[in-house]
């Protein structure tokens, strides 16, 4: 089954600060009522499908919020992955593509090893952070879904350029199998440093985090 890999950016903090904080400010109020319509729409959409996770994707998010993800049912994760991607998605920017892919784990694994042996550095590997999972400083453990699917990778903005120009030192080199995705990747990564290094100056602003999302 195909992948789809698509990603925006945010704050980490933001996100953390949804999960088990107590009271919500009324800005996080409103982000919530707009994650919570979201993940009502995807349990609506899953239920079409006849999939049951044995948690729903509301009653999960309500976990998250109150603290815990703690339920007993065989794809808990599932929900949990997807109910704190809504989070992401409404507490970020818009997202963007960047590509789908029949085995992602599998390519990125392998590109990872083409990538190394180019001498990329190992916390720079596309497929160390497009896996990475869910944001440090989540003050309870999230089961992982049993298929993999959802899955949630994160990369520091700060590493976007070092990535992207590491990428670039070696695309004359690297295997034809990856050249054309690894170009790719290193262009959306130049952009999204150049967005962030631009905001930098702007008061309000504070993403510090670009967010993966693979889906499929």
């Amino acid at each position: 089954m195909s992948r789809n890999i698509s990603y925006n950016t945010a704050d980490q903090n933001d996100i953390i600060a949804f999960l088990g904080a107590g009271e919500l400010t009324k800005d996080q109020q409103r982000i919530l009522g707009n994650v919570r319509k979201y993940a009502e729409a995807h349990q609506a959409d899953l239920e079409r499908q006849g999939v049951d996770w044995g948690l729903t994707v509301p009653e999960a998010l309500d976990h998250l919020i109150a603290g815990r993800a703690d339920s007993d049912a065989e794809c808990a994760g599932n929900a949990y992955y997807t109910a704190l991607q809504k989070i992401i998605d409404r507490s970020g920017s818009d997202p963007y593509q960047l590509g789908t892919f029949s085995k992602p784990s599998t390519f990125f694994g392998l590109m990872d090893d083409e990538l190394r042996r180019l001498g990329v550095p190992a916390d720079l590997l596309p497929g160390d952070f497009l896996f990475a999972g869910p944001p440090d400083g989540i003050p309870f453990p999230i089961p992982y879904p049993v298929d993999g699917s959802p899955d949630i990778g994160r990369l520091p903005l700060a590493k976007a350029k070092p990535a992207a120009d590491a990428y670039r030192a070696v695309l004359d080199r690297v295997d034809s199998a990856f050249s054309y995705e690894l170009g790719q990747l290193a262009g959306q990564l130049e952009f999204e440093h150049d967005e962030w290094w631009s905001a930098q100056s702007i008061d309000w602003y504070s993403q510090d985090t670009i967010f993966f999302s693979i889906t499929g």
